[in-house]
């Protein structure tokens, strides 16, 4: 019986990591990106709430990280575009600017937006539920929304756990939690609260990390005025754990992180020109 169970354990740890080993090679640290975005909290609130301190124990913080702009869906464009484009508002836009997802697809690279309650067939509205388009920055794209096989690229957040067991994230993911999950109605204390349950274990998970670059951020900070700095922390790896960078970044600098990682170039905007993110690598 006691060889039996051996066996077993050896048969599981092999299948695990062969599997592990089977996601394709593609940067020096990390291979595959899953960005989470959360809602309208100074990095002092964040960093006080117990399970966001918890959890940034667990990667490399950055203690100097600001948003670009105020409101919510400008941060959001810039995340991927390089800039906010002009954008000023939570309204619904139409961009015919380049994006990440653009570069990702001229590498061969796969892209994926995991929208909670999102209700699938390319939905281009302003909201439905607790989902709100401003807070999926790809939609507002024009050759995203126009195109129909792009826009099957956002898909409803179940399929996130899908993926994961499968081995199929794609090369960047952009998790997009809904109206209640990222704090926006309900607090960073409910957002808290459900990172931890949602994500918690990913996070611990040496092996999810090998290969894998998490980015937990928030879109912009409480306060309208100042210097709008917000919580942001890395996972993974590659990464030097549980410590601090006192750089002065912000969303672009991590989408020029993404575009030096996987030799995309550059999008022409201020991810030419954004401070590179120095001193993170083991």
């Amino acid at each position: 019986m006691k060889s039996l169970m051996i066996l077993a354990i050896l048969f599981f740890a092999n299948h695990a990591a062969a599997k592990a080993d089977s996601f394709p090679k593609i940067g020096p640290h990390f291979s595959r990106v899953v960005e989470i975005v959360f809602e309208n909290e100074n990095a002092s609130s964040v960093n006080a709430q117990a399970d966001f301190s918890a959890v940034a124990k667990l990667g490399l913080s950055f203690t100097n990280f600001s948003a670009e702009s105020h409101p919510s869906q400008p941060n959001y464009i810039a995340m991927i575009a390089g800039d906010t484009l002009g954008v000023l508002s939570d309204g619904s836009v139409n961009l015919k600017n380049s994006h990440l997802g653009d570069l990702l697809e001229k590498k061969n690279l796969d892209w994926r937006v995991y929208a909670e309650s999102f209700p699938g067939n390319c939905f281009n509205g302003d909201s439905s539920g607790t989902y709100y388009r401003k807070h999926n920055p790809f939609i507002s794209f024009l050759n995203v929304s126009q195109n129909a096989n792009r826009c099957q690229k956002i898909v409803n957040a179940n399929e996130f756990q899908r993926d994961l067991a499968n081995n199929t994230l794609p090369a960047y993911s952009l998790y997009v939690p809904d109206i209640n999950n990222d704090g926006h109605n309900t607090g960073v204390d409910y957002a808290g609260k459900w990172l931890t349950s949602n994500f918690g274990t990913l996070l611990s998970n040496p092996q999810f990390l090998a290969d894998t670059l998490v980015i937990i951020t928030f879109d912009e900070s409480e306060s309208l005025f100042g210097a709008n700095h917000v919580y942001t922390v890395l996972f993974g790896g590659a990464l030097r754990e549980g410590t601090s960078n006192a750089q002065a970044v912000n969303h672009v600098s991590v989408l020029k992180l993404i575009e030096d990682e996987y030799q995309l170039g550059s999008l022409g905007a201020k991810d030419q020109s954004a401070a590179s993110i120095q001193g993170i690598w083991k």
